[in-house]
């Protein structure tokens, strides 16, 4: 794409920053559907977004769609307009480039898909385009082995802290506390999913302090409520569920939609956790209606991904893993693998193995949880084998299936 093109830089001059999304996705030969699911947007989403016109637009819409299309910040308006950029070349960046780049600069990442060659940042540039590479790392950890990704991540966070120590004011000083929180959070998801619980409680309790110090209620509810939910997977549904409580106190009864059907989503999960199926089916209620009445318009910042119904789904299949409920973990299968990335749905599809042991059903139960395994090898998540296995500790059978002893020899040398 030439970034100099009159069409383009026009739009961009003019604010029209929908337009110039356009151009580029149609320069790269992408529907708006295909932009749509890999940004996490709707088609319609994506159409009202491209005929915007000039005014103000969402930034961490523009930031998501942006980092996919590979657009310059400043040309969505998301960096000072006079800071120059060094495209990669090529029309693609290869994840293996990335990598060497990102590791290789560990004080000076820039965005996976831009680096800059001038400093000069006004009014939240930099922190614009910092956000931009969280965001980016954020999508990447859906097709991206967690062990590849880390690196890279704290590269970033170390990139963040540098420049934070630099800043000159409390605004700015917050703003980067923001961008600091995100990527802290994803770097408590990518321990989590090697199966590093320690390390993993350590980053979550960072992203909640960093939240806090940026002043973010928001922020603050979600990164409670992320640590809440794994708390809650982790068996500690009490704990789970004084994080849940503490960050709704924090938004008030004024929260957004989106939080409130997430949060009882991880309530649903902590009541499982302590055992109390009349306390999940509330929560699960609370979640699903909540969900089904939400617009269909992108999560508000700083979810990235969007919460619907599918998600209760997986929650309620989740919770029914936990409570050895067969019918619950069965009765939603459809729609909950509907959604979320390879890594998501192979821990749902662990679930659902649970819940045809707990209906009997070993071979159904062992054949699903062997293409979890499949999935959890490809991306070498310890998360998905630590799951897997202790599937396998819930079955005491002297002679077990054919499909057993296929299960156990796959993993008899697996050390993630």
């Amino acid at each position: 794409m030439d970034w100099k093109a009159p069409e383009v830089r026009a739009a961009s001059r003019g604010g029209d920053f929908g337009r110039v999304i356009e151009l580029v996705r149609k320069a790269g030969q992408l529907t708006q559907r295909q932009l749509g699911e890999a940004c996490g947007l709707s088609q319609s989403a994506v159409s009202r977004l491209e005929k915007h016109g000039a005014g103000a637009y969402r930034t961490d819409v523009l930031a998501r769609v942006a980092a996919h299309l590979q657009i310059p910040p400043a040309l969505v308006g998301l960096a000072d307009q006079h800071q120059q950029y060094a495209l990669q070349d090529g029309s693609h960046v290869e994840r293996r480039e990335f990598f060497g780049f990102s590791a290789g600069v560990a004080a000076a990442v820039a965005t996976p898909l831009l680096a800059p060659v001038a400093a000069a940042d006004t009014d939240g540039g930099q922190t614009a385009a910092l956000r931009l590479t969280t965001t980016a790392l954020r999508r990447l950890d859906g097709s991206t082995p967690s062990r590849e990704l880390s690196n890279s991540v704290h590269a970033h966070i170390q990139l963040i802290q540098s420049v934070t120590r630099d800043a000159r004011s409390d605004a700015r000083r917050a703003r980067l506390a923001a961008v600091g929180s995100e990527t802290a959070s994803l770097a408590g998801w990518l321990a989590w999913d090697m199966g590093d619980h320690g390390s993993a409680r350590t980053w979550y309790g960072s992203a909640v302090r960093a939240a806090r110090s940026a002043g973010d209620p928001l922020l603050t509810a979600y990164q409670a409520g992320s640590l809440a939910q794994f708390e809650a997977h982790a068996g500690n549904g009490a704990q789970a569920l004084s994080l849940a409580g503490r960050a709704r106190k924090v938004l008030g009864p004024e929260r957004p939609a989106v939080a409130d059907a997430w949060l009882s989503s991880v309530e649903a999960l902590a009541y499982a956790a302590g055992g109390d199926q009349r306390g999940a089916d509330r929560a699960l209620t609370r979640s699903r209606a909540a969900a089904e009445a939400l617009p269909d318009t992108p999560p508000p910042w700083p979810w990235v991904f969007a919460f619907g119904p599918a998600k209760v789904a997986a929650v309620r299949v989740a919770c029914g893993a936990k409570l050895g409920l067969a019918d619950w973990a069965l009765s939603a299968d459809t729609e909950a693998l509907g959604g979320g990335h390879d890594k998501q749905r192979a821990l749902t599809v662990l679930d659902l193995a649970a819940g045809h042991l707990a209906a009997g059903r070993v071979e159904a139960a062992f054949a699903l949880a062997g293409r979890a395994v499949e999935t959890g090898l490809k991306y070498r998540s310890g998360r998905i084998v630590d799951r897997a296995r202790a599937i396998r500790r819930t079955l005491a059978l002297t002679s077990p299936p054919k499909v057993v002893r296929e299960f156990d020899a796959r993993l008899h040398d697996v050390y993630l």
